[in-house]
C-alpha cells in the first residue's frame, strides 16, 4: 500500500550547499550533517557520525533557520518535519 507524499521531495541542487548544521542548545556544539532531500514540510538528514539527537532542534541550512521535529531515525539518517 503506497501513499502519496504531502510535499514533493527534491534533492538540493544548483548553487545550494548540501551541508547543514544542527543546533540542539544554546551553548551545545553544532552538529554537521548532509541534506539528502528537502521540501516545504521537512527534510532527510544524513549525520556524519552517530549522535543522540533531542526530539526538537534548530537546523541552519544556508541562510534559513528551521525549527525541526524528529519523525524517524534509521542508522545515520534522520527524517524531520518543519
Amino acid at each position: 500500500m503506497s501513499q502519496n507524499r504531502v510535499f514533493a521531495r527534491v534533492k538540493p541542487g544548483g548553487r545550494v550547499s548540501n551541508t547543514a548544521k544542527i543546533v540542539t542548545a544554546l551553548k551545545a556544539p553544532v552538529i554537521e550533517c548532509m541534506v539528502v532531500d528537502y521540501s516545504a514540510g521537512g527534510a532527510c538528514l544524513q549525520l556524519l557520525k552517530y549522535t543522540d539527537l533531542p526530539e526538537r532542534f534548530d537546523m541552519l541550512y544556508g541562510t534559513t533557520k528551521k525549527r525541526c521535529r524528529v519523525l524517524w531515525k534509521r542508522a545515520l539518517r534522520v527524517g524531520v518535519a518543519f
